[in-house]
């Protein structure tokens, strides 16, 4: 048997799919899948709810590794051959194993439900009701924050004045979210962008997704902090020629030895220690201390300390994309 969990419905949610069972639930026992529902209408959720025999679905499911692959096997034994190719090609990265991109490119791009769960005949559902929430929407992070008595919930930075049934959220230092008589309005602000929507469109945040891709905006597609191996780093000033950039690398962390074709830098340290290699030259920097790195010098920064690093980074050239990097050598044996 393949074994899904289904969640008690506690209201008519139309942003999740739900289960059918061939008969009411019993906690602690499993029941034949009936079927799988697209996630319904209002009208449809709500008659659902009202039944006793379904239940949320929610994409969990147990199984033994053995009836896993002998259910792919048997509705969908096109996608063995590039999904087996892409695991055993994979290589290790760091904690990550990361799967071969041709081999995986070769798959066809279809769900595990759609490719599996939908087609087979031996699944059984067990009722999960401790609660449980994807938070796949604003509306679920408004519900699950605690909304007070009425209905507004405010995170960070926020303030509520003369609102209700709504979601105030700051997730960006030093920017202050005030809203004024709202009803019903989810306001979201992040470093790099701003969301304000009606509550009943939280499902539609995909759209939001969409538009910004078509338009290649870069909020899309990317985080405002860059996480790397040795710690991370953001873009502080973007323009055509220069770019600053907060850099902080963990304690006994080191970048690549690399170089540059077509910008040089200024790296001012303004927490902890830095171990700085420009060609042959090594040099310790401490706090309110600088350095120049020329266009095409062999450069490494590191933290010999046992406190992050904190350094301001500021480049000037022709070209600043992350991919003007020449490698020599890597702890993380990254290419």
């Amino acid at each position: 048997q393949i074994v899904t969990f289904g969640i008690t419905p506690t209201h008519a949610e139309t942003a999740y799919g739900y289960l059918e069972l061939s008969a009411p639930p019993k906690d602690g026992h499993a029941t034949p899948l009936t079927r799988f529902v697209e996630k319904p209408d209002a009208a449809t959720a709500d008659v659902m709810v009202k039944a006793d025999n379904f239940l949320w679905n929610a994409g969990l499911f147990l199984c033994s590794a053995q009836t896993m692959l002998k259910a792919a096997r048997t509705h969908c034994p096109d996608l063995m051959e590039p999904v087996g190719a892409a695991v055993t090609q994979a290589k290790a990265d760091l904690g990550f194993l990361r799967l071969d991109p041709a081999a995986w490119g070769r798959a066809r791009d279809v769900s595990i439900d759609y490719a599996v769960m939908e087609q087979a005949k031996n699944l059984s559902v067990v009722p999960f009701g401790a609660g449980w929430s994807d938070l796949g929407g604003w509306d679920a992070v408004w519900r699950e924050a605690g909304p007070d008595a009425r209905g507004v919930a405010t995170t960070g930075p926020a303030t509520a004045i003369d609102c209700d049934d709504t979601l105030l959220r700051s997730e960006a230092d030093g920017l202050e979210v005030v809203g004024i008589g709202l009803k019903n309005i989810m306001a979201v602000a992040m470093p790099d962008a701003v969301l304000v929507a009606d509550m009943s469109r939280a499902q539609d945040v995909k759209l939001a997704v969409a538009a910004l891709k078509d338009k290649n905006a870069k909020q899309a597609t990317a985080f405002p902090k860059d996480h790397r191996p040795w710690g991370w780093f953001e873009t502080l000033v973007l323009a055509d020629r220069f770019q600053v950039k907060r850099i902080v690398v963990h304690p006994g962390a080191a970048l690549s030895l690399q170089s540059h074709h077509h910008r040089s830098e200024h790296w001012i340290v303004v927490e902890g220690t830095a171990r700085v290699t420009v060609d042959e030259d090594v040099k310790l920097l401490g706090e309110n201390q600088s350095v120049y790195i020329p266009l095409g010098a062999v450069h490494r920064m590191e933290n010999p300390g046992k406190v992050p690093m904190v350094l301001i980074e500021v480049q000037t050239g022709s070209y600043l994309g992350e991919d003007d990097i020449i490698r020599y050598e890597d702890i993380y044996a990254r290419e």
